[in-house]
């Protein structure tokens, strides 16, 4: 009611306005200011007074009435305070313009709101439509402002703007229309103050090229009618449904669709006919032209999407088809209910999130598409992480079927779903029939059922003695003549008190229906468990007793502990599992944090367990690990807890109330791991290492979890079988190595590394042989940073391997620039350090072939330079792809020669070219004669194994002659160059003669 008075009162009042508008011109200003006004107020009020779903949308629609009218105000104000004649254009066309997308953000919402956003007929519709009147709108208000020369280029922006936003506003409107809404009061209310828009301001706009605009025409009729249609369609009660969901039909080709479609598709080729004939066909072709084959490929789009929805159509039939076979065929409600789940599903989309659910209500509500918030509590805690459902009622005691999911699905699928419903129901009301007649005919039937049910069936007077019981009591209790016995004969004597209670309440009406678990006897004295079902049938005279219906779940039980006990175990070692260690360790902080007790954490991880797996097999691994877990248990108390996390991890927990004692601990569990294991007759090492962590400095389980983590990666960087517990400094320590791997990942994804090549000279005459690549990793904030900082991190994460291929292919790359740039054999050789780990990778030869071979550069000009580790190991894979390596041309160095495991046995058998005495040993060569007698030894060792000697880091001139005076022919370091970048390198090639060739 009072909806319909504001509607009739505001009527009334935009009425009085604009005849007041018309009647006393000269005080436009004021009533042209109350329209806007009053238009505003009105949109805000339907909203408040309405309430709808969604409000923005409307509140979208009152700020573009606002803005419209306070450029009204604006206009007004120039026109009639300050004299101006047509102000065109000013700061009012600026809030005019600001008003059309705020319009089509409201009908946005509203489109948004009905019908979802995926809506392709409609949007394909609304375009065809759009696109044949902005070719109107183009040919008759467009094109002459732009060809107008008397406008300036603002007066032409501004003037081409208008238009602009009425196609914008027509195109959106169109697109709410043609989504399937069909019309009613407050949509008509907005087409009417739409359409009072557009007529206006074409009228505007063709008075605008006469250039003889004045206020108080008829004109504004139009936008009067905008501004109180938007209003009234704020304040008619159905504004509500504007934001309510609401099924599509924009995929129905109606006789007046199809005709409004071929109108407007008619529209291009009507002008282009139009214009042929008055001689102006030219001038405007290229337009109307494009205009016409974008409507003929939308229309062709429509008819896709047609097509589309009918082979929708048909597979919904069939799905239809099949649901109802199934439900003809159901035998009960639960069958019926499952083909109708199985259906849904098969007709929603594929992997379209829903819940189907049947429940019983109180009153039977409208079938159709609802909002999840308007339904009961109880429902909307079913449906809550959906927003939209569908409901049909199926027509037996008040069932009622709901279907959630995404809106647009269930606005698609709304018709298929009402006649599934309809089916389900016929189906749930036959198989209700047919169940009804089958009870009233087989009393006999659930007789014999009773008597062999294996279920007991016991009738217990006031007194607890047993007047009934079924045939079933001779399985379960060992003899089934149990009436005339009391009830508390057959139960644990412990369980009396409980059983007693449960009866009363029972009894008093505090229960009519009870279930509990209970220990009873046998007639022979062994124990079962039962679950109870009590119910208090006293008033029924067929029966006068408590009926308890008694169900052996002896093994039932014990499958549940046992699968209870296997969810919260170690299936292999008996321990807890990851779940309950969790539990068990967030109990135990939060118990420290109550009464300040301390706790300890160990995590244990077996040092070379995968060697055993690799080695001995899996099985020996298991028996392994069977037998770590003992004897961890065996080293603790019964009160702590020993978990397995999974794989060669084990923790535990420890509760006490000394450091003392949990660094013993640690030490004990590592002593006593470190004896050799004998499991499945073979001896097998358990060297573990352990991480502790306390409550001292954790404050949660996660934090005391993650301590003993990095405690644990610390005790493994310090060597096998050690023990370590965390500290601050070593946290900071572990996490800065941490970050540096992770930022040394970024930088080989993001190839942040540079290579500086240092020259590898003769000492007698200082002439360079070669150089050799250096890696130097460009950090983006540290700068330049060199491989001392980040080659152990590699080696260690694997990242050298991808650093290593990097490197070389780099490498190669610069050597083959610089052969082709200078004199044949101007550059003899560029040397390249390779990894142990990054040689070990398969397919290296095959990398080197392939990187030579795209550079460029001659095998013989690669020296690829290896550690003494790689040798040490009498691997013929590595022995293999050092020949092929040689076969191939490449040469190959040890470098460092002398730090590590030298042996004179890879020298004779290996195939090696070239020695390179490490710095360490030229650095102490002036001071010491024993160094000195050292590299006097290596530089004999490497002629007499016909190699050549290459001396690292010479710095000083003493140096240098030194090296020469034992026989040392080559050097680098700083005492020649430091390492350089590429243009400065390859400045030290010369241009015409070679360099020396290194023997």
């Amino acid at each position: 009611m009072l909806a319909r008075t504001l509607s009739a009162w505001f009527a009334v009042w935009m009425g009085l306005l604009t005849v007041a508008f018309y009647l006393w011109p000269g005080m436009h200003m004021l009533w042209w200011g109350a329209i806007g006004l009053s238009s505003t107020a009105g949109v805000v009020v339907g909203v408040l007074v309405h309430r709808p779903r969604r409000r923005w949308p409307w509140y979208m629609l009152a700020a573009a009435v606002f803005v419209f009218g306070a450029g009204d105000f604006f206009y007004n104000l120039l026109t009639d305070v300050f004299g101006l004649e047509n102000p065109f254009p000013s700061f009012p066309d600026t809030l005019y313009l600001a008003m059309y997308p705020l319009v089509a953000a409201g009908l946005l919402g509203f489109i948004r709101s009905r019908t979802g956003r995926n809506n392709r007929e409609s949007l394909l519709d609304a375009a065809t439509l759009t696109i044949g009147l902005a070719l109107l709108s183009w040919l008759f208000l467009i094109d002459p402002y732009v060809r107008d020369n008397d406008l300036t280029l603002i007066q032409k922006l501004a003037s081409v703007a208008y238009p602009l936003g009425d196609v914008l506003t027509l195109a959106v409107f169109a697109r709410l229309l043609t989504g399937g809404v069909k019309p009613f009061g407050s949509i008509n209310l907005l087409g009417l103050g739409t359409a009072g828009l557009l007529v206006a301001d074409v009228i505007y706009g063709l008075i605008q090229l006469n250039g003889d605009w004045h206020v108080g025409g008829p004109t504004d009729l139009g936008w009067v009618l905008c501004y109180f249609g938007w209003a009234a369609a704020a304040l008619h009660p159905s504004m509500v449904r504007m934001t309510e969901p609401t099924r599509s039909t924009s995929g129905d080709l109606s006789v007046r669709r199809i005709a409004l479609l071929g109108a407007a598709s008619l529209i291009a080729p009507g002008l282009l006919l139009v214009e042929a004939s008055i001689g102006k066909a030219f001038r405007d072709a290229a337009v109307i032209g494009t205009a016409s084959g974008v409507m003929f490929v939308l229309v062709l789009t429509r008819l896709a999407g047609v097509m589309s929805d009918h082979r929708q159509s048909l597979a919904r039939e069939r799905e239809l088809r099949e649901a109802t076979a199934t439900l003809v065929s159901a035998a009960d409600a639960g069958e019926a209910v499952a083909a109708v789940r199985h259906a849904l599903a098969r007709l929603l989309p594929a992997g379209t999130p829903h819940k189907v659910v049947v429940v019983r209500a109180a009153r039977t509500d409208e079938p159709g598409l609802v909002r999840v918030s308007g339904l009961d509590s109880e429902l909307r805690a079913q449906l809550r992480e959906f927003s939209s459902v569908l409901r049909h009622p199926l027509g037996v005691e008040n069932d009622v079927l709901y279907l959630a999911g995404p809106t647009e699905a269930l606005q698609a699928l709304q018709p298929t779903f009402e006649v599934l419903a309809v089916q389900a129901a016929m189906a749930l009301e036959r198989i209700t029939l047919s169940a009804e007649v089958s009870r009233r005919s087989s009393e006999a039937y659930f007789r014999t059922l009773i008597h062999n049910t294996a279920d007991v069936i016991l009738i217990v007077d006031d007194n607890d003695v047993i007047q009934y019981a079924s045939p079933s009591a001779g399985p379960v209790f060992g003899d089934e003549r149990l009436a005339g016995y009391e009830l508390w004969e057959f139960v644990a004597r412990d369980e009396h008190m409980r059983l007693t209670e449960l009866l009363a309440q029972v009894r008093g009406g505090g229960q009519a229906h009870v279930t509990a678990d209970a220990r009873a006897e046998r007639v022979d004295g062994t124990g079962l468990l039962v679950e109870i079902d009590c119910r208090d049938l006293r008033d029924d005279p067929t029966v006068g007793g408590l009926v308890l219906t008694v169900r052996d779940v002896t093994k039932r039980r014990q499958l549940e502990e046992q699968l209870i006990r296997q969810a919260f175990h170690d299936s292999l070692t008996g321990l807890a599992n990851r779940v309950l260690f969790q539990d068990r360790v967030e109990q135990s902080v939060a118990r420290a944090k109550r009464d300040g007790s301390l706790v300890g954490l160990l995590f244990v991880d077996l040092d070379d367990f995968k060697i055993v797996n690799d080695t001995l097999g899996h099985a020996v691994g298991d028996a392994l690990l069977k037998a770590v877990g003992e004897r961890i248990s065996g080293e603790l108390r019964d009160t702590d807890t020993v978990a397995r996390l999974g794989g060669d991890e084990f923790a535990a927990l420890i509760e006490t109330d000394s450091m003392a004692d949990l660094e013993l601990a640690a030490e004990r569990i590592v002593i006593a791991l470190g004896e050799q294991f004998t499991v499945s007759g073979e001896t097998v090492n358990g060297i573990s290492s352990i991480g502790l962590s306390t409550t001292v400095d954790a404050s949660t389980a996660e934090e005391l979890m993650r301590q003993a983590d990095l405690a644990l990666y610390v005790a493994k960087g310090a060597g096998k079988g050690q023990w370590r517990r965390y500290q601050s400094d070593v946290h900071t320590a572990v996490l800065e190595r941490l970050e540096l791997r992770a930022a040394l990942d970024q930088a080989v994804k993001e190839q942040q590394f540079v290579l500086q090549y240092q020259p590898i000279v003769d000492l007698d005459t200082g002439a360079p042989l070669g150089f050799e690549a250096l890696v130097r990793w460009n950090h983006p904030t540290r700068g330049m940073i060199a491989p001392g900082h980040f080659i152990e991190v590699a080696e260690e994460s694997g990242l050298i391997v991808p650093m290593g291929r990097m490197v070389l292919q780099q490498a190669l790359s610069t050597a083959g620039r610089w052969q082709r740039a200078t004199a044949p054999g101007a550059l003899r050789y560029i040397s390249v350090n390779v990894s142990a780990r990054q040689f070990r990778t398969p397919g290296f030869v095959e990398e080197v072939r392939q990187m030579l071979r795209a550079s460029g550069v001659e095998p013989g000009t690669l020296l690829l330079e290896i550690t003494e580790s790689l040798l040490l190991r009498n691997d013929d894979q590595v022995r293999a792809d050092l020949d092929a390596l040689r076969a191939m041309g490449v040469r190959l160095a040890i470098d460092d020669f002398g730090t590590g495991y030298s042996s004179l046995s890879y020298l004779q058998h290996m195939p090696i070219d070239v020695l390179k005495i490490d710095k360490s040993f030229i650095d102490d060569m002036l001071s010491s004669s024993q160094q000195r007698a050292v590299v006097n030894a290596i530089v004999q060792l490497a002629q007499t194994f016909n190699l050549s000697v290459v001396a690292e880091g010479v710095e000083e001139p003493g140096q240098r002659e030194a090296l020469r005076q034992v026989g040392c022919p080559y050097g680098q370091g700083y005492l020649f160059a430091r390492p350089l970048s590429e243009p400065d390198a390859f400045a030290l090639i010369p241009k015409a003669a070679p360099f020396a060739a290194m023997a």
